[in-house]
């Protein structure tokens, strides 16, 4: 069994170690707060710009565009939104596990590294590194999601890869942060689109709810009329002007959203660690206690025995 001097020693470290993970409890609870209003307050205009997509390609003709079929390549970019920092419990992890368990070969796949953890964890593996924009996660802008955008967006058209993929951490509430991977390109195309009744888009709605501002059903028996878009000056230059813009605001979403999912899941992580904290040390004090009055009892006996030797 351990010395008291032993057990009050680790009850003493477990209790600083407990000081760390309140204050950081804190300080995400704080950082959550700011970034969860802000993804709030942005969400709207992503979930538009995806629904306006879908709608105007589902309405459109036949188009023959290379950002809507895949390329030559069998090459795969993916752009992997994690944290910079650990103590999240397994946050990072949610989201590499989706390149880990896709099925694709290492040797197709270039990950576009926005998050250090991510990077390293991948890079562990054996994926090939491109780039690694961390930096970008620290102070999401939309100048940086922008950059990272062209250049995958120029590899695309070069013909380096075929097609374009987003791993992030999608923001549900404080709780429940669903990790997705999402096609960017070439872009898909979903069931209802249509009649603006696009689900489980960039960031519609969970659990198949439809997204915000969408159309309703028509009536049974009833049919409505689709009009095909025109385009002005041609497809081709609308679709340059608004493919890119769709790319940089999606990947701009996904950073407010991860940043919001990162909080969140450090605060989680940090509240568990101090009530793992709180339970250690009223085991370590009983623990203690109970060496304390073995001792104290000890050294009755050896007084009393002391006592009766010296009477004897």
């Amino acid at each position: 069994m351990a010395s008291m001097r032993d057990i009050k020693r680790r009850k003493d470290s477990i209790q600083s170690t407990q000081q760390i993970t309140k204050a950081m409890k804190l300080v995400s609870t704080v950082k959550l707060q700011r970034a969860r209003a802000r993804a709030d307050n942005a969400r709207p205009y992503f979930d538009k710009m995806y629904e306006t997509i879908q709608s105007i390609l589902s309405t459109s003709e036949k188009l023959d565009h290379p950002y809507l079929s895949a390329g030559n390549s069998a090459r795969k970019a993916v752009i992997v939104v994690t944290s910079n920092r650990g103590l999240a419990g397994g946050y990072n992890n949610n989201v590499t596990r989706l390149i880990t368990d896709s099925g694709w070969r290492k040797e197709d796949v270039d990950i576009y590294g926005v998050g250090r953890k991510g990077v390293e964890i991948l890079s562990r593996r054996g994926y090939s590194i491109v780039a690694d924009d961390s930096d970008m996660i620290n102070a999401p802008s939309f100048a940086d999601a922008a950059s990272l955008g062209e250049r995958v967006l120029d590899a695309f058209a070069a013909g380096e890869i075929g097609e374009i993929y987003l791993a992030y951490t999608r923001f549900k509430n404080t709780v429940v942060h669903v990790p997705v991977l999402m096609k960017l390109l070439p872009v898909d195309v979903e069931p209802g689109a249509a009649d603006g009744q696009v689900k489980d888009g960039n960031f519609a709605g969970e659990d198949g709810q439809t997204l915000s501002g969408s159309h309703p059903a028509a009536p049974a028996g009833q049919q409505r009329k689709r009009l095909l878009m025109n385009y002005e000056p041609g497809p081709e230059e609308a679709l340059n002007l608004l493919i890119p813009k769709y790319i940089n605001s999606t990947i701009f979403g996904a950073f407010i959203e991860a940043a919001a999912s990162e909080n969140g899941a450090r605060m989680q992580a940090m509240d568990a660690a101090t009530s793992n904290a709180d339970d250690m040390i009223a085991t370590l004090s009983l623990v203690y206690n109970r060496a304390r009055q073995g001792a104290i009892t000890q050294e009755l006996t050896e007084i009393i025995s002391g006592a009766e030797a010296l009477d004897g």
